[in-house]
């Protein structure tokens, strides 16, 4: 760790969990299970809209209708609130990527302060952690709900610092998504782009200060 490093403030959909899962319950309604990933990104696309015009959505109740509005032209009208259901409740029953659990362990053993903000639910997260078995190397899990604002607002990232104590320039945000990187870039933070897919990262957006193909590669690289 370098010593600026005094925090390590992890994203949580897809940069630790694993969202793959999602496609067989698109699939269990009778949608095609390439569904999940667009539904997914459509989903911070509205949070992102909403949160810039002032609103402030639950990730529950706007989860569930962006579901369906995607599964509306699969689903009959009298089976989509059970549908958006069933593909919801499956965010609840995702597991950690591989590279996960070796990578925090090995990070906390530098004693690094770990936690993670979500746009999802902290309770969501908690038990993510739990079921991997490393909910101990996490000081806090962290909610956008709690901040009043969505990430990539300020805010979100202000929310967390603000709880652990720690200047912006001592904390660093990982994701895997750019956006995330992008928003932590403008609130103060340093940045580490978790690349799992070795692709392009996008030139609007600024340079991740750190990037890496698993979560372990950030043990002497941050």
């Amino acid at each position: 760790m370098t010593p600026q490093t005094a925090l390590i403030v992890f994203d949580v959909n897809e940069t630790l969990s694993d969202m793959s899962p999602l496609g067989q319950r698109f699939a269990d309604v009778g949608a095609e299970p390439q569904l999940a990933a667009a539904w997914f990104a459509g989903l911070l696309r509205d949070g992102f809209a909403l949160t810039v015009t002032g609103a402030h959505p639950a990730f529950g109740d706007l989860a569930q209708e962006s579901l369906r509005v995607v599964l509306s032209t699969v689903v009959p009208d009298g089976e989509l609130d059970d549908a958006a259901r069933h593909v919801f409740k499956g965010i609840a029953e995702l597991e950690v990527h591989p590279d996960v659990v070796p990578g925090i362990r090995a990070l906390a053993e530098t004693g690094v302060r770990m936690v993670t903000l979500s746009v999802g639910a902290a309770e969501v997260a908690d038990r993510l952690l739990e079921r991997a078995g490393i909910r101990d190397a996490f000081e806090a899990t962290l909610s956008v709900a709690e901040a009043g604002r969505w990430k990539p607002d300020e805010a979100a990232y202000r929310h967390a610092l603000d709880k652990c104590g720690v200047p912006a320039g001592e904390a660093l945000l990982v994701a895997v998504h750019p956006w995330d990187l992008e928003g932590a870039h403008h609130a103060g933070l340093r940045t580490a782009w978790i690349d799992r897919a070795g692709s392009r990262f996008p030139a609007y957006f600024a340079e991740p200060d750190v990037v890496v193909e698993s979560v372990g590669e950030l043990v002497g690289n941050v």
